[in-house]
């Protein structure tokens, strides 16, 4: 649940991330249109809590995954409950590239696909690494909430067997390796970030 729904929440986040910062004003690609129209909606998935995005996708997911409960359930929620934040947090890591470097790279003739794949990407793969980090860390807790509402995983398990069983060590235990996950993907993001580092 938590990788498939990953995959494809980081690889369109970090997509609309570039679209927004080089299509808004001062960008490689300046188009206002688009930037608004991206802007906005990303702006509007952000802001409605999950629980509600869970109940509210429920026909699109079971369009197009067949069924609205389980795992196949909760991959499409979860990909619009991350893909905004990731976008925001690609946004965010782009914009700290100097400006410098861009118009450097404008001068010597370099076309907005190369400004953003050896400019862009380049210099901002630390604060990228650190967003995507933080995103991964908040999925974890999205698929939780997700499995407490019948899609699987730990989530579910803390309530089934934990909660509703009044088994409070299957909690503590599922409590201590979301703690375990968390703390491994937040080394291997801090390592990746220092290592891009310069």
């Amino acid at each position: 649940m938590v990788g498939c729904s990953g995959v494809l929440a980081f690889t369109l986040g970090l997509f609309l991330g570039i679209v927004v910062t080089a299509t808004k004003k001062g960008g490689v690609i300046p188009r206002p249109a688009v930037y608004q129209t991206l802007d906005k909606t990303v702006n509007f998935f952000r802001s409605i809590p999950f629980i509600i995005l869970l109940a509210g996708l429920i026909p699109l997911t079971r369009w197009i995954m067949g069924s609205a409960i389980g795992v196949k359930g909760a991959i499409v929620p979860l990909v619009f409950g991350t893909v905004p934040f990731f976008t925001r947090q690609v946004e965010a890591a782009l914009a700290q590239v100097d400006r410098g470097l861009v118009e450097a790279a404008q001068s010597m003739g370099s076309g907005p696909v190369e400004i953003i794949f050896r400019v862009y990407l380049r210099e901002s793969l630390p604060g990228i690494a650190r967003g995507a980090t933080i995103t991964a860390i908040n999925l974890i807790g999205l698929s939780a909430m997700a499995g407490a509402v019948g899609a699987g995983g730990l989530g579910d398990f803390a309530i089934r067997y934990g909660h509703q069983r009044n088994q409070l060590d299957v909690t503590y235990v599922t409590v201590l390796t979301l703690v375990v996950i968390v703390n491994v993907i937040q080394i291997i993001g801090n390592l990746i970030a220092k290592k891009h580092t310069h």
